[in-house]
């Protein structure tokens, strides 16, 4: 469970320093990684700052439900709680996602 829980615990410092664009590594993925087109596809809902937001958010959540289901050996109600708030966020987020998503390639020119 240890490394579940040191997995989450690096998931979430990668959320939050790209959601909080720590260092300007958000601008540093967006530029370098996000904005690139994947052969015939163009750059989506990553590449803007709203959708990069979104999916580091989505790190975070991932990584507060590791951490979550690292600590269920030891803290249980603390653990609880955190796959509770993990899995909502998570929630929400994907469905931000695929709608900014799907906004996205709608406005595509054909």
């Amino acid at each position: 469970m240890a490394v579940v829980l040191s997995f989450g615990v690096i998931l979430c410092v990668s959320g939050l320093v790209l959601l909080l664009n720590l260092f300007g590594a958000g601008d540093f993925v967006i530029r370098k990684v996000t904005a690139k087109s994947l052969g015939e596809l163009a750059p989506g809902y990553a590449a803007s700052k709203r959708g990069f937001r979104v999916y580091a958010t989505l790190l975070l959540a991932v990584g507060i439900l590791c951490a979550g289901v690292g600590m269920t050996a030891k803290f249980l109600p603390l653990a609880a709680g955190l796959l509770v708030i993990g899995a909502v966020i998570f929630g929400i987020a994907s469905m931000v996602a695929i709608a900014g998503e799907v906004e996205t390639y709608r406005m595509l020119k054909r």
